[in-house]
């Protein structure tokens, strides 16, 4: 029997910029309506800094300013237990706990979905978190393998595209097609520009332009095309961190990482690392990025703090600073 006409709320915060047309494509295959929670705003990052504790990152606050814009419109929350997605590695702990955070934090939730993703020890297992969402709407195993196949077929075509150069929010009309293999193909990219810019970051940090304070916009307004670790294929991240002494067990920094010592030998013009405060992970990362990026010595690196305080005008100021000096070696090379 399949439940119909369920609302199953999605965060469009954290992990949303890289699982999302996975997510939705198992949903609606279970005969599910997906409801998005709209574009981060100010109504959004207020609630949830109302709602968090006050040492909680930026990321997480601005996660369950989501989680309450969905509350009244949906009868299930999907807000998973992110315990590992890669074998061998981990998420942020924040990820771990946020369930925990979230019924701590909020009254009056919607039934929640907060199912273990715990990849550790086999890839396999994996999908024994989805076939337990599977089971809040329907008994059918065969039905929920088959989402989950379509589903992984759609992710796969989400990174090919990212790959390729997309975002996430260009990408993800193309790789939900009910027909993957003849989806239309997005917008070729547009002209090259003189200045080539790598900007490494949690994808949720980078890509939610209310966060990074249209960073990536900015740059190309100002004349740069911008890369980031998502438009290298893993095999290649992973090549790139294995140069590190000791291997790093949190998957998203490691990515971070590979990416920057990829682009860091290359023919890149400037790298800019945006961080979130008080992430514990990305102190550490960030570090292990800008000491490489001074023994490279060559390009010029900026890195970028941000927190709820981070003022517009200070952010566009360090921008046009360091536009400018890539500006500056780039003539006198």
């Amino acid at each position: 029997m399949i439940i119909i006409n369920v609302k199953v709320g999605i965060p469009r915060a954290l992990l949303y910029y890289y699982l999302y047309p996975l997510w939705k494509v198992f949903f609606n295959e279970l005969g599910v309506e997906v409801v998005l929670s709209p574009p981060t705003n100010k109504k959004i990052i207020g609630a949830g800094l109302k709602i968090a504790v006050d040492d909680t990152c930026l990321p997480v606050k601005v996660a369950l300013g989501h989680v309450q814009e969905l509350v009244d419109k949906v009868d299930y929350l999907f807000v998973p237990r992110l315990v590992s997605i890669s074998p061998r590695e981990y998420v942020c702990p924040k990820f771990l706990g946020l369930p925990d955070i979230t019924r701590y934090c909020m009254k009056k939730l919607p039934s929640m979905i907060a199912v273990n993703f715990d990849n550790y020890k086999k890839e396999k297992d994996i999908y024994k978190a989805y076939d337990q969402i599977g089971r809040y709407f329907t008994n059918n195993p065969l039905r929920i393998r088959m989402a989950y196949w379509k589903a992984c077929q759609a992710q796969k075509r989400f990174w090919f595209l990212m790959e390729q150069g997309c975002t996430p929010e260009k990408a993800f009309p193309f790789c939900m097609e009910k027909n993957l293999t003849v989806a239309t193909e997005p917008e070729p990219p547009a002209e090259q520009k003189d200045y080539k810019v790598a900007v490494i970051g949690h994808p949720y940090n980078i890509y939610d332009s209310f966060i990074s304070m249209n960073i990536m916009d900015r740059l190309k307004a100002m004349g740069i095309e911008t890369v980031t670790a998502d438009n290298i294929s893993e095999q290649a991240i992973r090549q790139e961190a294995s140069r590190l002494p000791k291997k790093l067990f949190w998957t998203l920094g490691l990515r971070m990482i590979g990416a920057a010592y990829k682009y860091l030998d290359s023919d890149i013009d400037g790298l800019i690392h945006i961080s979130a405060f008080g992430c514990g992970p990305d102190s550490m990362s960030g570090d292990l990025i800008d000491r490489q990026a001074r023994r490279v010595g060559k390009i010029p690196f900026l890195n970028l703090t941000l927190d709820e305080h981070t003022g517009e005008a200070g952010v566009v100021t360090r921008l046009e600073a360091f536009t400018d000096m890539v500006k500056w070696r780039r003539a006198l090379a």
